[in-house]
């Protein structure tokens, strides 16, 4: 079955853009979701913005996406990548939540999210990545 991958920025609303029991309650909410449809992914949050990852089937991702441009939780969501793939970048995190690390920083021309091509934007999200613990 082919893949495909999907990046997104949005605006976070609200309490989504500090709090992290909201945070939580997304990663949560994703991770459950993601695991049934099959999709794999990464999420940041930096500076009242997200910054979204997922990939997996065409029909799954596009459905996803449908959903989240709903949520409440963020507006102004605007897909910086929307792809076919041949292999995932995260297929061991149905949804996992990176932090900017100083080397996924430097990737940030303005240090915000705001004008993020889709390559850097897959960059900075491989790179801040790379922290992460596999999941066992």
């Amino acid at each position: 079955m082919p893949l495909h991958r999907a990046i997104y920025v949005s605006d976070a609303v609200g309490d989504a853009a500090t709090s992290l029991l909201v945070l939580v309650e997304i990663l949560g909410e994703s991770e459950r979701n993601n695991r049934r449809d099959g999709l794999t992914g990464v999420l940041m949050r930096h500076a009242g913005r997200f910054l979204q990852l997922i990939e997996g089937p065409r029909g799954d991702v596009d459905r996803l996406l449908k959903r989240l441009r709903t949520d409440p939780r963020h507006e102004n969501l605007r897909v910086l990548s929307d792809q076919n793939v041949s292999d995932r970048l995260f297929p061991e995190w149905p949804m996992a939540l990176a932090q900017m690390t100083p080397d996924a920083a430097r990737l940030l021309n303005d240090g915000s999210l705001d004008q993020l091509s889709a390559e850097r934007a897959e960059a900075l999200l491989n790179t801040a990545a790379q922290a992460l613990p596999l999941p066992a």
